[in-house]
């Protein structure tokens, strides 16, 4: 780095602790570790990372950062797994400054609960626990909101979730700024509230709940949800996916824009919440008789069913192991402290490394013998299935559901292949927090087997809907170079995360590209739901997308391995 350079990256830290305070810029390889670096993927060097507390202050950042001509990586929870939210490499314009917004929380309730407009901050647990007096809740309720993810992180990627009836997280109301092909930032008032003109006005009245019932607007035309999928998730003739994440019906402005523009808030509706549910607990040695299940209930069934999460024998098996602390810390210390738990996590990972200990990987050990202590977790009945059956398949239904689908199944097992069983409260809540542990499991395995692990090739693809050869058989040449396949996934979605612990020794980027080929000649969609990050190559009309938003690509440029370069290097300005 020059002496000019140095002094303009200090005049820049001087002014943003001016802007957040100087508590919230963090420079040092120790603070700035859980930011840059990816829960699963992605690392970088950064300038700073800053925390802004308010709408205010975020806008003030970016300008500042706009003034300074850095690259800018706005960051919510950092929860995703393809690193589409932290740096990778060193090869920025000007270097990043990495903007972490989780400490702009709130929400407004508004229509008598039926919308929320959520600002960058909010949690999905943050949503969950203000929509439960209303007995409502918002578009994904378990999986990830169990680890702190952001409600706006879920509509900047499409997230999906586990919940049939209503696809990816999306919506056509908005506010954000793009930085324009001048290296202008505009602010853009899509949510749909009058809030006035000026840019400090809007952000201050929006953060304070300063608007009227009479200042919202409510356009037939807009929509604040995925209010087709429904409808589209049914077709189980259709040979598309169901849901992926460069799915053009889903790009709109914020929505799938993963860190192209700067969120400040987003509008969305919520749900009624489903009381009297039943859950469903099916084991098989037939794939076969799952297909039969997921095409018989949405083809025929009139209402839907909220959930259907599948796991194959080996994910049960790591989950159980690797992914217990998990599983007993979200049982006993509840959702909401989860975050602490990975931050503490993290500054020991912090401290490891400054001792030189980070190859050791001490955190993930400390807390794979703490898991020892607890007694075992699963129900008897579970670890029964796991020993009977290769495929299990968790069905929740609603009530009204409930005598349809046990007539359904009643009718199918006992099998020579499979059979189900009704699970009582405890049993369906400890099996879906048992399949929603399989999705960090794999990373402690690593973590722990080190000498033996290469590194993990982690997918979320998504299969046609009417694939009914749904059960991946890997080549031999691919199968050997493999310690454990775990499958796991949204059953009736078709969406399936493999997670592949590849053996010392092999080279896991050539095992993906063969896998993308595979995955090429079962017509899937991949990424599914966990956004291109820098692990996948953005198609054609997502790339085109990035570009339309972010013309001068200083937000998150490189997503989607794309280019770096200021207006897409179509300047020649690296």
């Amino acid at each position: 780095m020059s002496s000019h350079e140095g002094s303009s990256a200090s005049a820049l830290r001087a002014q943003l602790r001016t802007i957040v305070g100087p508590g919230h810029v963090l420079t040092t390889d120790g603070t700035t570790r859980r930011y840059r670096r990816g829960y699963r993927y992605g690392d970088g060097p950064v300038l700073a990372v800053v925390r802004p507390g308010t709408l205010i202050e975020q806008w003030q950042v970016a300008q500042a950062c706009l003034a300074a001509d850095v690259t800018m990586i706005m960051q919510a929870a950092n929860t995703g797994l393809t690193g589409g939210s932290t740096p990778d490499g060193d090869d920025y314009p000007n270097g990043v400054v990495i903007v972490s917004t989780t400490r702009i929380t709130g929400l407004h309730l508004i229509d008598e609960g039926r919308q929320v407009v959520c600002l960058p901050g909010t949690t999905l647990y943050d949503l969950e626990r203000a929509l439960a007096p209303l007995d409502r809740e918002p578009h994904s309720v378990i999986g990830s909101s169990c680890i702190g993810a952001s409600v706006l992180g879920g509509v900047c990627n499409n997230s999906g979730g586990s919940l049939i009836q209503r696809g990816p997280s999306f919506t056509q109301y908005a506010l954000f700024a793009r930085v324009t092909a001048g290296g202008e930032l505009e602010l853009v008032n899509h949510l749909g509230i009058r809030l006035g003109n000026a840019p400090e006005t809007i952000l201050q009245r929006l953060q304070d709940g300063d608007f009227t019932a009479a200042e919202i607007e409510h356009d037939p035309h807009k929509h604040a949800s995925n209010h087709e999928y429904a409808e589209h998730v049914r077709a189980v003739d259709a040979d598309t996916p169901a849901r992926y994440n460069a799915d053009p019906r889903c790009l709109f402005e914020a929505s799938g824009s993963a860190g192209k523009l700067i969120l400040f808030a987003a509008r969305l509706d919520t749900f009624p919440k489903d009381k009297g549910t039943t859950t469903f607990y099916i084991g098989t040695n037939d794939p076969g008789e799952l297909n039969r299940i997921r095409r018989t209930m949405l083809g025929t069934f009139e209402h839907l069913p909220i959930a259907a999460e599948y796991m194959h024998r080996a994910a049960f098996d790591i989950a159980a192991r690797y992914g217990k602390d998990t599983f007993v810390a979200i049982q006993h210390l509840g959702t909401d402290r989860l975050p602490l738990l990975f931050g503490a996590k993290a500054r020991v990972d912090a401290i490891a490394a400054k001792l030189r200990l980070g190859r050791h990987n001490i955190s993930d050990r400390l807390l794979q013998i703490a898991a020892r202590a607890f007694p075992r977790h699963l129900p008897r009945r579970l670890r029964d299935y796991r020993d009977r059956y290769e495929h299990h398949l968790m069905l929740k239904v609603t009530q009204a559901n409930a005598a349809p689908t046990r007539a359904l199944l009643a009718g199918l097992f006992p099998s020579g292949e499979g059979d189900f069983f009704e699970c009582t409260p405890d049993e369906a809540t400890k099996a879906f927090l048992h399949r929603f542990a399989a999705a960090g499991a794999a990373v402690r395995y690593r973590a722990i087997h080190a000498r033996d692990v290469e590194d993990i090739v982690a997918l979320d693809i998504a299969l046609p809907r009417n694939e009914q050869s749904w059960f991946e058989t890997l080549p031999p040449e691919i199968d050997r170079a493999i310690i454990h396949k775990l499958y796991y996934g949204h059953f009736f979605c078709h969406v399936f995360h493999q997670d592949y612990i590849v053996r010392k020794g092999h080279d896991p980027v050539a095992l993906e590209h063969a896998m993308w080929t595979l995955l090429n000649g079962r017509r899937a969609e991949y990424p599914a739901e966990h956004n291109v990050g820098h692990l996948y190559k953005a198609k054609p009309a997502l790339a085109e997308f990035y570009r339309t938003i972010d013309p001068r690509n200083q937000l998150n440029p490189g997503i989607g391995q794309t280019s770096k370069a200021r207006h897409w290097g179509a300047s020649g300005v690296a």
